[in-house]
């Protein structure tokens, strides 16, 4: 390779890479080679007996490969494609309603507190935290429309690239023009088209290579018809994501599934919250056949945690609950929801091209994960055969890692 041309190489890492493809729903890489270069790129994948070859190749030495440990290996971080960071102070309560009185109740007062900045300093920096713990890139919708979202959105973007955490986000700024239920608790138009062009042109000023915004209708039966085509507007003046994912989407037809595939429009598959508010179960089987794009979502508060793996475990018990109804459905395996968790999300986001599992040239987006670290929420047993061992996650996730 012409040294012109070679990335310049920051680490290289070698051990167990574990992430889907388009046509493996859970590939298992074991003595793997991975490039990380100086722009936070993968470079280059290999087999470790390639080692030679490729520290000649791309320009770096042997004895600089980051060895993970027996127990260790990386994963792409999860991506959860629905949640409400304004709504996470009552994540775990008031589920004791339907949706729409459910917002009317609770969701709709508690926003109203965020023209309180202290208050949403407290709330986005603890979800922050959080979320960090499990997911790598998401998309944050803040459910308040009116003035001080500019100043708390840009509060939270700054959290994440203050501290440098490398987290990335979709941060969008609530669009709502129509509310019957609580009719003072909307924007007009006009007030909703320029306070989604002063939140962008704030946080574009930040030039934050992660945190970008997104332009967010909350649902459309809260936006007119004229301020759909505005917000789409604004959108393909500023080259932005407009979020065209649906959340839940249970009782969709055929026909609807159809439009969604032909029009590139995404669902995201929040199980706990369904279930929470009762509001249905997703058949992500259909979904899946007619070849929609899928990821998951943790929908706080409407579902109570804010962890992508409960959203996994969620995901599969709704399938099995799918099936003891219907003998013959068929069950979603744990590979499946993996990916749904992962590369699925970042299709679902747009973001696939970036993030979602480790091709070379998308952004080093990973987990290193220690299933054998003192204290950690795994338990580990040597099965009779010394070479072979099973990581079980709290009962629900289970492989091969070689000796």
């Amino acid at each position: 390779m012409d040294d012109s041309k070679r990335p310049r190489i920051a680490n290289v890492y070698r051990g167990t890479f574990i992430h889907s493809t388009q046509q493996t729903a859970l590939q298992i890489l074991e003595d793997e080679l991975l490039g990380v270069d100086t722009d936070g790129k993968i470079a280059f994948t290999g087999r470790g007996v390639e080692l030679d070859r490729l520290s000649q190749t791309f320009g770096f030495s042997p004895n600089e490969v980051i060895q993970l440990a027996q127990h260790e290996f990386f994963m792409p971080g999860l991506v959860d494609t629905h949640i409400h960071a304004c709504q996470y102070s009552y994540a775990g309560t008031a589920l004791d309603m339907p949706l729409l009185q459910w917002l009317k109740t609770y969701t709709f007062p508690v926003e109203s507190h965020f023209k309180d900045l202290q208050f949403a300093h407290k709330v986005y920096s603890q979800v922050v935290h959080w979320l960090l713990k499990w997911v790598q890139v998401l998309s944050i919708d803040h459910r308040k429309p009116r003035l001080s979202c500019v100043a708390l959105c840009k509060y939270d973007s700054l959290r994440f690239e203050k501290d440098n955490f490398g987290q990335r986000a979709l941060v969008g700024k609530v669009c709502m023009d129509r509310n019957d239920s609580v009719k003072h608790y909307k924007e007009t138009s006009q007030e909703s088209q320029e306070e989604t062009c002063r939140f962008i042109a704030e946080l574009l000023k930040k030039k934050y290579p992660l945190v970008r915004p997104v332009v967010t209708p909350r649902f459309a039966l809260s936006c007119t018809e004229a301020l759909l085509g505005q917000l789409g507007a604004i959108a393909k003046n500023n080259n932005l994501h407009i979020q065209t994912v649906m959340a839940h989407g249970c009782y969709l037809s055929d026909e609807e599934l159809v439009l969604f595939r032909e029009t590139g429009a995404s669902l995201a598959h929040c199980p706990n919250s369904n279930i929470s508010l009762c509001s249905g179960m997703l058949n992500v089987r259909n979904v899946l056949n007619h070849k929609v794009k899928l990821g998951l979502g943790t929908d706080v508060a409407g579902g109570y945690s804010a962890s992508m793996l409960d959203a996994v475990r969620r995901a599969l018990d709704t399938s099995k609950v799918l099936t003891i109804q219907n003998p013959e459905y068929e069950t979603l395996s744990f590979e499946e929801v993996f990916r749904l968790a992962t590369l699925g999300g970042s299709q679902a986001l747009s973001l696939d091209d970036q993030t979602g599992n480790f091709e070379v040239g998308k952004d080093f987006d990973a987990l290193r994960v220690n299933v054998a670290a003192p204290g950690g929420p795994i338990d580990l047993f040597q099965g009779e055969d010394p070479k072979l061992y099973n990581y079980d996650t709290n009962g629900r996730f289970r492989f091969k890692v070689p000796s």
